[in-house]
């Protein structure tokens, strides 16, 4: 299937803890299911586009805010959003359409009006006895702006408390 570029990617909340899952930090981690489509490769080569990667990101961090209660209408309505002001992104292996990912993703770190959000995408492995293929690791350092002042604000302590990061 064929997909517009204004589409939102395919990443599914799941409901519990993939089968196969590789080591993570958190505890209590966001997981999903990504599904690369036709559309989403890159024009040169044949695999997903990187910017596809950092769409499943930003999908992946609103979808664990939204279950969390802070959903980006909510926060468009308290006058903040937020905004990614960093990308650390390592691509491991290949993604192609037709592939079925798993991603995990949860707030290493919370500061003031900053927040480190770690991701880990990875593919099952064919044989149950071998480890997940890792496809891709990010951290994305995420910002709450006031919208009107556009400025840095405080994350209130409501939204702290559920963000339960690591540090």
């Amino acid at each position: 299937m064929n997909r517009s570029p204004d589409s939102p990617p395919d990443v599914t909340p799941l409901r519990g803890t993939p089968a196969v899952t590789p080591a993570i930090a958190h505890a209590s981690p966001f997981f999903a299911l990504v599904r690369p489509h036709q559309g989403e490769e890159s024009r040169i080569i044949d695999h997903v586009s990187n910017v596809e990667y950092l769409r499943w990101l930003d999908r992946a961090a609103e979808l664990h805010m939204d279950s969390l209660g802070w959903t980006r209408d909510d926060l468009l309505k308290s006058g903040r959003m937020w905004f990614v002001a960093r990308h650390e992104i390592d691509y491991l292996a290949e993604a192609h359409a037709g592939d079925e990912l798993h991603l995990a993703t949860w707030v290493r770190d919370l500061r003031r009006a900053k927040s480190w959000r770690e991701t880990v995408i990875w593919r099952n492995p064919i044989d149950s006895d071998d480890e997940p293929c890792m496809v891709c690791s990010a951290a994305t350092l995420w910002v709450l702006v006031d919208l009107e002042t556009r400025r840095p604000c405080r994350v209130p302590p409501e939204m702290a408390d559920v963000l339960s990061p690591l540090l």
